[in-house]
């Protein structure tokens, strides 16, 4: 997984590109730490370069939602396709993370 990050005024996006799987604990760690130190209330993670998720993806992304809320700030999943999007739905993600199109 790589990532990049365009911060806004009320929102930072953050596109993460290639695959989110268990091996990349570490580096979505450090992600999660930048997220919760910039100033947007809104962080998106935009999937749209996603282009494979794991179990233990989905349970990252749940973690990144827990330490958002924690922090007083929104999380919010944007525009996955394919994989990703077929795993979301079928975890049910959108029960607990604002999933956008």
């Amino acid at each position: 997984m790589d990532y990049g990050i365009e911060q806004r005024d009320l929102e930072a996006v953050v596109r993460l590109r290639g695959r989110l799987t268990f091996n990349d604990h570490a580096r979505l760690r450090g992600l999660i730490g930048e997220m919760v130190q910039n100033r947007a209330p809104r962080q998106v993670l935009d999937l749209s370069s996603l282009e494979f998720v794991d179990s233990a993806g989905i349970g990252m992304l749940l973690i990144a939602r827990e330490e958002m809320t924690n922090n007083g700030k929104e999380l919010v999943l944007r525009a996955a396709t394919g994989q990703v999007k077929r795993v979301l739905t079928v975890a049910q993600i959108g029960k607990i993370v604002t999933i956008e199109d």
